[in-house]
């Protein structure tokens, strides 16, 4: 009886992919139960004995855009297309922020998850899709910060405020920095796996990459010879196409939009890449 209890069993043999470009969408399909235990697990640790919960959220980006306010708006006395400064500041780091989120979740994937990959198997692209989704809730959180503080402008100030028609391009933009921030993060990601003093280096390697974007200054006030820069810095489109769609100002070129275009699809393709590279004999490299 034994023996006919098992006869009709398969062994299952589990084997690291043979190609880079070999990614089972279907089986992270498979495992989309777990995708969604991991974003409920993440936002039980980051609520987890805090007196503030969710409104840390709230109050690190209300406190940065306050320092912008008086740093670069009052005493350097950058131009902002006309804006007020506080609102034209938020607008840019809403976006980034979730940006932020993603890449510096993502990039301690692997690391952060040792102990666990190296006792049960699924697919490893599970637990960076799940930062993904796990920090769109911090994103609603600065969105809605943000949305009462324009509405406030527009309707009880004489901010020149002039809403587009392409507002329903804003879930797009969310998409794009999802992109971004996994892209990159992946490429951190399979790098720190080797290189493990990426993680000092990647808080100094993301401020310089901020200000590298327009989020303190307009993308029009960019001489002309670093032009190029803005171009293929996939955040800068993002961020003043949030800009002129909210506002009606901002630089919105063909260059800036399809250099980002390009270059966020290009991040997106060579991350999933090489991680998918690295994550199969990472557990024999730490």
């Amino acid at each position: 009886m034994r023996n006919a209890k098992f006869k009709d069993l398969t062994p299952i043999i589990i084997r690291p992919n043979t190609s880079w470009f070999s990614i089972d969408w279907k089986e992270i399909v498979e495992y989309r139960d777990l995708l969604w235990f991991l974003v409920l697990r993440d936002f039980t640790a980051i609520y987890k004995q805090s007196i503030l919960g969710p409104l840390w959220f709230v109050l690190q980006p209300l406190a940065t855009t306050v320092v912008f306010t008086v740093i670069f708006g009052s005493i350097a006395k950058i131009g902002t297309d006309g804006l007020p400064p506080f609102i034209f500041y938020m607008s840019g780091m809403v976006l980034w922020n979730y940006f932020q989120g993603v890449m510096n979740g993502v990039s301690g994937a692997l690391i952060g998850n040792a102990g666990v990959f190296s006792k049960v198997y699924f697919p490893r692209l599970v637990v960076p899709l799940s930062l993904v989704i796990s920090n769109l809730g911090q994103f609603a959180l600065n969105f809605l910060m943000f949305l009462g503080f324009y509405l406030y402008y527009y309707y009880f100030t004489e901010a020149k405020i002039h809403p587009s028609l392409w507002i329903g391009l804003l879930p797009l933009l969310v998409i794009q920095c999802a992109a971004i921030g996994l892209g990159v993060g992946l490429w951190l990601c399979a790098l720190t796996v080797k290189y493990r003093d990426l993680r000092f280096a990647l808080p100094f390697l993301a401020q310089l990459w901020m200000f590298a974007t327009p989020i303190v200054y307009p993308a029009s006030l960019v001489p002309e010879q670093w032009r190029w820069i803005v171009a293929i810095n996939p955040m800068a489109g993002v961020v003043e196409l949030n800009r002129f769609i909210f506002f009606g100002v901002g630089s919105v070129t063909q260059d800036i939009l399809i250099g980002g275009f390009l270059a966020s699809l290009l991040l997106l393709v060579s991350g999933l890449l090489i991680f998918n590279r690295v994550q199969r004999t990472f557990v024999d490299t730490i």
